[in-house]
């Protein structure tokens, strides 16, 4: 079977076929080369629906669409849904990555508390929807570490690592990341509404 993401960003792509690989080989997740929709929810719900409802409406596939990003506690949940837009309309991660850094800059690190969310929006050409959320818990370094990743990876740190030796997403495989990462968390509850496309 084959389904559409809903989206332009190539990393997001292949992270979705590296954990679709992993749970569902008969699904074959291709890239959407469509116009891109006006994204203008207040959630990440809103947001995935909208990038998938289009998706679907001008492939005739069923579509998935991601909309995720990093929720810090101190900032009220901020980024958020404006994670990708943080420092402009540019989506200049490193741009992002530097003002969020520097808005933590004196924040201590019990209070630096953070996740990463994926809210993912399956929708059928005869209008079926459903969304499902993962959510990442983890806290923020207060510099960048790792090559690997992309966005605010460098940055969080997961839950869960032994003491002494927390890493941050950066620092993770890829095999690493899509194990647990957000988007895997989401997918999990996915599975089974695709089970029964």
């Amino acid at each position: 079977m084959k389904v559409v993401l809903a989206t332009h960003n190539p990393h997001k792509v292949a992270e979705f076929q590296q954990i679709v690989a992993k749970t569902r080989p008969d699904l074959e997740v291709v890239g959407y080369d469509g116009p891109e929709p006006v994204e203008d929810g207040v959630t990440f719900a809103e947001n995935a629906l909208i990038k998938a409802r289009a998706a679907a409406a001008h492939t005739g596939l069923a579509a998935l669409a991601d909309d995720s990003g990093i929720c810090v506690d101190v900032l009220g949940g901020s980024p958020g849904v404006f994670s990708a837009y943080w420092a402009g309309q540019k989506k200049d991660a490193a741009a992002n990555l530097e003002l969020l850094l520097d808005q933590l800059r004196d924040i201590a690190d019990p209070h630096r508390t953070a996740h990463f969310n994926s809210t993912i929006a399956l929708v059928t050409p005869d209008g079926d929807e459903h969304v499902v959320v993962g959510n990442w818990p983890g806290r923020l370094a207060h510099a960048a570490s790792g090559g690997g990743g992309f966005g605010y990876d460098p940055v969080f740190i997961p839950d869960g690592q032994p003491a002494g030796e927390e890493r941050t997403v950066g620092d993770f495989t890829a095999e690493e990341k899509q194990s647990q990462s957000h988007r895997a968390r989401a997918f999990a509850e996915l599975v089974p509404l695709l089970t029964r496309l």
